[in-house]
């Protein structure tokens, strides 16, 4: 059953972000994050994994590298491909795919628009600091 594993917050100040998290409700940092996508910190409360990001380049929402605020969220999944193809019947865009076998190297995910242009991250791994799929 896929579980919700990951948020994505737009921020323009991950420093301060990130440390309000870790204060206000003892999130743990797991990760630094400092690539072309993006900048920022991965919190964790031990089961979520939530991503604090100041994005650099990709403007994925349309509204700016200025934006600030819900990003996009994440599901773990058994089997990504099955849900690629579902998601797609459905009418959802997927803007960026990796395959089994680069999903299998890394900590890639699909992302999809879904209604209202909500971006959906997919992923067979969790995010650092996120719990993984129960065991069936």
């Amino acid at each position: 059953m896929p579980k919700l594993r990951h948020i994505a917050l737009a921020t323009n100040d991950p420093d301060k972000t990130a440390e309000f998290y870790k204060t206000a409700f003892d999130f743990k940092e797991v990760k630094k994050v400092s690539g072309d996508l993006a900048y920022g910190y991965f919190l964790s409360d031990g089961t979520l994994n939530i991503a604090i990001l100041k994005f650099n380049k990709h403007d994925q929402l349309g509204k700016g590298l200025d934006y600030v605020g819900l990003h996009h969220f994440g599901v773990v999944v058994e089997d990504a491909d099955e849900y690629i193809k579902k998601l797609e019947s459905m009418g959802a865009e997927c803007f960026m795919k990796f395959s089994k076998e680069e999903r299998a190297q890394g900590n890639l995910e699909v992302k999809f628009r879904g209604p209202d242009n909500v971006v959906i991250d997919i992923a067979e791994q969790p995010w650092p600091g996120a719990e993984p799929l129960p065991k069936p």
